[in-house]
C-alpha cells in the first residue's frame, strides 16, 4: 500500500534543531562582543536566520513523494472485475505481454499467453495486428470477424487503450453464433422469468440435442438437486426423473414421496419440409407440470386450471405451438402459428384437419385422433395447407396429459421466407428452360424460313409486277418476314440475340421514340414524361431500349382499352407516364430486393391507368406465349421479349400495381433497372448505324464452298450465290466440306458454312481447315446470336450472317467478305 503524506514526519528531529537555534544565538551573541554594532550583529543573525530555513526547505522537498509515483496495480482485483463467462478478456502492456485475462479467455482458447500467440488465420492474423495498431493510435478499434485455426468457433474482437498513461490494451473477444429461435431462452429461464414460471407451479429445463440438461428454473433445480443454483450443467435430464409402475413421472431426489409430473416435451426447432432431421440436432424444451397440487398452488388434479397459464406460456415462445382436445378440436394457438398458417386475422378453425387441402383431412385427422387416445409419444408429418397448395410444410404432433381438456400439442414453424425464396428459384429455373427450349425452337425455325425466303426472292426474279403470281409470292415473303420477327422475338427472350451496346443516357432514348408513342396511344391516352437530375449513363443497345419502351407502352394502351370496355365505358380516357429516376446502392439495399446486387441503377418506370394486373398473373406475367388478350390479338411474346432484352443488357425488371387512396387498383407500374456506366464515357455516346455494303462494289465472281446440313437452305443459297456469278461447291456437313478442302482441286475463295452440324461443326472444320489454308475466310450462317458465337469462337477473320436471310443479303454479304478479303 502507499503511505500517507504526513508533513510532520518531514521535519528533522526536536533535539538537532534546538542545538543549532543555540548555536545560531551564540554566533550572534561573539560577533556583537567583538564588533560592539548592533546592526553588523543583527545582519548576521538575519543571514543566520535565511540559511537554515534553505536547508530545512531542502530537506523536506527531498522527502516529498514525487507526483505519480505509486505503487503496481493489483492484478487480481483487476482479473476479478473483468470476470465475464460470454466474453473472453485480456489486458496486454506496451511490451505486448500479457498481463491479466479472464478465465473465459483460458478456456476459449486454452492459452495463458499473449493474445499475440494464438493461432489465427491468415487473413485474421492481419485484420488483428492492423487493430492493434489502430487501438494504440486512435483509442479503439473493431475486427469484425477472426477465426483460429482448429477451432470451428469465430469472434468479434474489440481492442481498446486504456490505464494511467494508456500504456495498456484491454482485448475482448465475443463468440458469434448463429440466431435461432431460442436464443436467449437460457438466461431467461435461469433468471427471473424461470422464478415467475416455478412460482405458477411450472417447471421448465432446456436440453440440448444429446439429452444433456444446458438451464433450468431455481425451482427444477432445487427439486432436482436440493439448491437452486442452477448447477445441473453436464447431467442428462432422464437422470433426473423416475417412473413408476403406472408410468407416472417423478424427480429421482424426491422418489414415489413426491408429486407426479406431467412432462410436454417441445421441440424448438420444427423441421421443415425437406429437412424433417432437423429437430434431432436443436435443443429440446422439457415442461413439468405438478400434477397433484391444489387450487392454492395454481394447480387442479384435473389440470383445467393449468390451460390459462400454459397459454400464456406458449403464447411467449417463437414456435407455432397449438392444443387440441381429446377430440381433435382447437383449444388454444399462439401467435406464431397464426402467422404460419396465414389466419392472423380469421382466427382459428374447429378442426386441424381444416386447415390442409382435401387430399391431407382424412391422414391428419386420424393422427391427431392416434396421439390423444393412445399412449403418450412425438411425432410430425408432412402436408399441404389449403392456401398453399404447392409447398408441404411439416406438422409436429405431441400427446399431453395432465392438461385438463389438452390432449395433442401442435408445433408448426413459420416459413413463408424460405416459401418464397424457393419460389424465386423455381420459376428462375423455369424460365431458364423455357428460353434455352425458345432458342433451339427459333434456330431451327430461322432454317425453314431462310429456304422460304430464299425461295420467294428467286421466284420473284422471273415475274415481275402485274403476273399473276408476283402478288402471291409476296404475300408468302410478307408472311415469313413476319415469322421471322416472331423467331427475334424468341431469341430476344431467351438472350440469344445480337445486342449492339453503346453508352448513352436514358432520357435521349425516351425523347427520340416520344414522338411515336404519341402516335401510337392515340387522342385517349394522356402521355405525359418526367425525367430526374443528374442521371448516370448506361451500357445498352438503343434500338432494343426502344422496342422495350413501345412493347410497355402499347401493352399498357391496350390494357386501358380493355378495362374501359368492361366497364362499359366508350369515351375513356387513360394516361400512361414514363420517368427516369435516380437509385443508390444505399437506396438498393434499403429495398431488401435479394436478386439484385446493390450498386447504382438508372430507372426507367413505364405507369398507366388500367386497372392493374390481376394478383394471379403478377408471377406469370414475363412467360413467354402468357397472354390475357383475346384469342388471336396476341402472342404472349410482348412482356417475354422485354425480360429477355433488360436481362441481357444486365439490367432488371418488376411488374407491381399502383393502388389509389381508397385501395382500389388504379393501374400497373413496370419498374426497368439498368446498372450505371462505371467506366469512361467516349466522346459520342451513340454510335450510328453501320451502312450496308452495297452488294455491286464486288463483281469479279470467286468460288465458294457451301456447307450446309440442312438441304432446303443449301439449295436455295447455292442457286442465289451461282445467279451471282460464283463458283460454288456444296458440301452436307463438316467432314465433306473439310475433305473439299484436302483433295486440293479447287483453291476457293471464301467458305461459307452453318455452325451447327452433326458429326463435325462449323467452328471445328474451320479451326482443321486454317491448319492448311490460314488466310482463306469463313462466313458463318447462324441462327444465334453473333455476339455468343464471337464469345465461343476464337478464329481470325470470322464473318456472320443472321438467319433467315434474303437472296440480296447473302450475295451483299458475301461480295462484301471478298471485297475486304481482296484489299
Amino acid at each position: 500500500m502507499v503511505q500517507e503524506d504526513n508533513p510532520v514526519t518531514r521535519l528533522p528531529p526536536l533535539p538537532l534543531m534546538l542545538g543549532v537555534a543555540a548555536a545560531g544565538i551564540v554566533s550572534v551573541s561573539l560577533v556583537w562582543l567583538v564588533g560592539q554594532q548592533t546592526v553588523v550583529a543583527l545582519a548576521y543573525g538575519g543571514a543566520l536566520v535565511a540559511v537554515l530555513l534553505m536547508l530545512l526547505l531542502a530537506a523536506r522537498l527531498k522527502t516529498a513523494p514525487i507526483e505519480g509515483d505509486t505503487l503496481q496495480p493489483d492484478w487480481s482485483v483487476t482479473s476479478v472485475a473483468i470476470e465475464n463467462r460470454r466474453r473472453a478478456v485480456v489486458i496486454i502492456d506496451r511490451a505486448n505481454r500479457m498481463v491479466c485475462a479472464n478465465s473465459t479467455y483460458e478456456s476459449w482458447f486454452d492459452s495463458i499467453s499473449s493474445p499475440y500467440d494464438l493461432a489465427f488465420d491468415t487473413s485474421s492474423r492481419e485484420a488483428v495486428i492492423a487493430g492493434a495498431r489502430d487501438a494504440w493510435r486512435d483509442g479503439s478499434a473493431k475486427v469484425a470477424e477472426v477465426r483460429l485455426e482448429g477451432l470451428e468457433a469465430h469472434y468479434q474482437l474489440q481492442i481498446d487503450r486504456s490505464g494511467r498513461g494508456e500504456a495498456y490494451l484491454v482485448w475482448r473477444f465475443t463468440e458469434l453464433r448463429e440466431e435461432r429461435s431460442y436464443e436467449g431462452l437460457s438466461e431467461r429461464l435461469s433468471g427471473r422469468f424461470g422464478e415467475v414460471i416455478s412460482r405458477s407451479g411450472l417447471e421448465l429445463a432446456l436440453v440440448g440435442p444429446d439429452g444433456v440438461v444446458l438451464t433450468t428454473t431455481p425451482g427444477l433445480a432445487e427439486r432436482a438437486t436440493g439448491s437452486r443454483d442452477n448447477s445441473l450443467g453436464g447431467l442428462e435430464f432422464v437422470q433426473l426423473l423416475r417412473s413408476d409402475d403406472r408410468d407416472r413421472i417423478f424427480f429421482a431426489r424426491e422418489g414415489q414421496q413426491g408429486s407426479p409430473q406431467t412432462l410436454v416435451h417441445v421441440p424448438l426447432d420444427a423441421p421443415s419440409a425437406d429437412k424433417l432431421s432437423d429437430a434431432d440436432q436443436s435443443p429440446s424444451l422439457m415442461l413439468l407440470v405438478d400434477s397433484s397440487v391444489g387450487l392454492g398452488g395454481g394447480w387442479e388434479g384435473s389440470g383445467k386450471a393449468a390451460i390459462p397459464q400454459l397459454e400464456a406460456l406458449l403464447s411467449a415462445l417463437p414456435l407455432g405451438l397449438a392444443l387440441t382436445d381429446r377430440d381433435g378440436r382447437f383449444l388454444f394457438a399462439n401467435k406464431a402459428f397464426l402467422r404460419a398458417v396465414e389466419r392472423v386475422d380469421r382466427g382459428l378453425p374447429q378442426f386441424p384437419s381444416d386447415l390442409v387441402v382435401r387430399e391431407d383431412k382424412a391422414a391428419l385427422a386420424d393422427t391427431v385422433r392416434r396421439f390423444a387416445k393412445g399412449a403418450t409419444a412425438s411425432g410430425d408429418m408432412a402436408v399441404r395447407l389449403a392456401n398453399d397448395k404447392e409447398e408441404p410444410v411439416s406438422i409436429g404432433l405431441a400427446g399431453v396429459r395432465g392438461l385438463g381438456d389438452a390432449a395433442v400439442l401442435l408445433s408448426i414453424s413459420d416459413s413463408s421466407e424460405e416459401k418464397r425464396l424457393r419460389r424465386q428459384v423455381a420459376q428462375a429455373t423455369k424460365m431458364q428452360a423455357v428460353g434455352q427450349l425458345a432458342g433451339g425452337v427459333a434456330h431451327d425455325f430461322n432454317n425453314v424460313l431462310t429456304a422460304i425466303i430464299g425461295y420467294c426472292d428467286l421466284m420473284l426474279l422471273r415475274h415481275t409486277p402485274g403476273d399473276s403470281d408476283y402478288d402471291d409470292i409476296q404475300q408468302i415473303k410478307a408472311n415469313s418476314n413476319r415469322a421471322a420477327s416472331l423467331t427475334r422475338q424468341l431469341l430476344a427472350f431467351s438472350r440469344q440475340q445480337t445486342l449492339r451496346p453503346v453508352v448513352l443516357q436514358l432520357p435521349d432514348v425516351v425523347s427520340e421514340v416520344s414522338q411515336l408513342l404519341k402516335r401510337l396511344m392515340g387522342e385517349k391516352v394522356e402521355f405525359s414524361v418526367r425525367h430526374d437530375r443528374e442521371l448516370g449513363s448506361v451500357r445498352a443497345d438503343p434500338q432494343q431500349l426502344e422496342q422495350v419502351i413501345i412493347n410497355l407502352a402499347v401493352n399498357a394502351r391496350d390494357a386501358m382499352q380493355m378495362n374501359a370496355i368492361k366497364r362499359g365505358k366508350q369515351d375513356w380516357k387513360g394516361s400512361l407516364t414514363l420517368a427516369t429516376r435516380r437509385v443508390s446502392a444505399r437506396d438498393v439495399r434499403k429495398m431488401g430486393i435479394d436478386i439484385m446486387p446493390a450498386d447504382d441503377y438508372t430507372v426507367l418506370i413505364v405507369q398507366d391507368t388500367g386497372g392493374g394486373i390481376p394478383d394471379e398473373h403478377l408471377n406469370k406475367i414475363f412467360e413467354p406465349f402468357f397472354t390475357t388478350k383475346e384469342q388471336g390479338k396476341g402472342t404472349g411474346l410482348g412482356l417475354s421479349t422485354v425480360y429477355g432484352i433488360v436481362k441481357q443488357s444486365n439490367g432488371f425488371i418488376f411488374a407491381d400495381n399502383v393502388q389509389g387512396p381508397d385501395g382500389t387498383l388504379i393501374g400497373a407500374r413496370f419498374t426497368m433497372y439498368l446498372p450505371v456506366h462505371k467506366g469512361e464515357l467516349p466522346a459520342i455516346m451513340r454510335r450510328e448505324e453501320p451502312e450496308e455494303t452495297n452488294a455491286t462494289e464486288w463483281s469479279a465472281g470467286g468460288k465458294l464452298l457451301l456447307v450446309e446440313d440442312e438441304d432446303m437452305v443449301r439449295a436455295v443459297a447455292e442457286r442465289a450465290l451461282a445467279r451471282a456469278g460464283y463458283t460454288v461447291t456444296t458440301a452436307a456437313d463438316g467432314e465433306e466440306g473439310l475433305g473439299a478442302i484436302a483433295n486440293g482441286t479447287t483453291e476457293f475463295d471464301l467458305i461459307v458454312s452453318d455452325v451447327v452440324m452433326p458429326t463435325m461443326d462449323g467452328p471445328a472444320m474451320a479451326r482443321a481447315i486454317r491448319k492448311v489454308k490460314p488466310k482463306i475466310p469463313i462466313l458463318f450462317m447462324s441462327g444465334y446470336a453473333e455476339e455468343q458465337l464471337r464469345n465461343e469462337i476464337d478464329i481470325e477473320d470470322m464473318h456472320f450472317i443472321p438467319k433467315p436471310f434474303s437472296v440480296q443479303q447473302i450475295n451483299a454479304k458475301v461480295a462484301e467478305v471478298l471485297s475486304e478479303h481482296r484489299k
